[in-house]
């Protein structure tokens, strides 16, 4: 009897650094894709190797850049995953880690689109058999828009381990930026106190949008006296949100204000971040797979901002699911053990 076909892992030239270090973690080698581009816009990808019969993996993140769009980004995954199934792959999983139009995944207005369950139906019709994503805004509203399994990873365990190690002795409240990202903040504290066996406080920042206009700025629930503040967001676009929270967590006596988010497409949010002088650090991660970001290790400092990378998670996860084993405990701590 036949053992399966090896497994073959496909990065786009966008997301190449990362990618390669996914594969690495998985303890797979890197598939050889051509890639051209051609005037006007149009491209050309090719696997050069044989994918018959085999399970592809296909790595791309959605954060734009000036040299490749957010769209450009989508269409070529999109026709690397069609031109996999041509081809003959068995089964073709995407790997995205940082997920774009993720955030508007239900109508809040009139003829409002829903654009995650648009990405969704896309990536079906290219031939995804599977998902796999990273802190996605709305899990339970992207698992709605897919018909396909979907594999959700977290970097909350990472979060929780870091600064378990580094503000363990502390006093420590977690906070929300917004009475939406709650659920989130509350996974992320029970997290932590497991991690300290202690408890944790957990506060939150309310606040309102509505076409583009934020108001509000209370700070409910911090009751600690001179604190160490977390306050916790899946994705920092511009980063004003993340700064009133942390102003709003000085001005009611927090002794230091961490911030803690897992994309960052946008440089200039992360700026934003590191000029703010209400914030005392910043943790983030290497979702978005920018160039800056290539050559990364498992963790990174420059000045207040700390990048850790999600390689080892997403490595991890392809070593469980080619064994056979669930991904799930990759939600409940970091790292895990070789008995896990």
């Amino acid at each position: 009897m036949s053992s399966e076909p090896t497994p073959c892992f496909f990065a786009l030239s966008e997301s190449h650094g990362l990618g390669a270090r996914v594969c690495r973690e998985a303890g797979l080698a890197l598939a050889p894709l051509e890639e051209r581009r051609f005037d006007g816009g149009e491209f050309k990808l090719r696997p050069l190797e044989s994918v018959r019969g085999r399970t592809a993996f296909v790595f791309q993140s959605l954060a734009g850049s000036d040299d490749a769009p957010v769209p450009e980004r989508f269409v070529r995954l999109l026709f690397l995953l069609s031109g996999l199934r041509d081809a003959g792959a068995e089964r073709r999983i995407a790997i995205v880690p940082y997920l774009a139009f993720a955030r508007k995944d239900r109508r809040t207005q009139i003829r409002d689109p829903v654009n995650s369950r648009y990405v969704a139906e896309l990536l079906e019709c290219a031939g995804a058999d599977r998902l796999i994503a990273l802190d996605v805004h709305n899990p339970a509203a992207l698992d709605n828009s897919f018909r396909v399994p979907v594999d959700h990873l977290s970097a909350l365990p990472m979060f929780a381990d870091h600064f378990a190690t580094r503000l363990g002795k502390a006093s420590l409240v977690v906070a929300s930026p917004d009475v939406g990202g709650i659920k989130r903040v509350q996974i992320f504290r029970e997290l932590l106190a497991a991690r300290l066996g202690r408890e944790v406080e957990l506060a939150f920042l309310e606040k309102r949008r509505a076409r583009d206009v934020v108001s509000g700025g209370t700070l409910v629930g911090m009751t600690s006296s001179a604190p160490t503040v977390i306050v916790l967001d899946d994705l920092c676009a511009t980063g004003g949100t993340l700064i009133r929270a942390a102003t709003a967590c000085r001005e009611a006596g927090a002794a230091a204000v961490h911030v803690a988010v897992t994309h960052t497409p946008l440089p200039a949010g992360i700026e934003a971040l590191r000029t703010a002088e209400a914030i005392s650090g910043i943790v983030v991660t290497d979702s978005v797979g920018s160039a800056d970001q290539a050559q990364s290790p498992s963790v990174t400092a420059a000045g207040k901002l700390i990048t850790l990378s999600v390689a080892p998670l997403f490595g991890q996860a392809l070593r469980r699911m080619l064994a056979g084993k669930p991904v799930a405990p990759l939600l409940q701590r970091w790292p895990l053990g070789p008995d896990d």
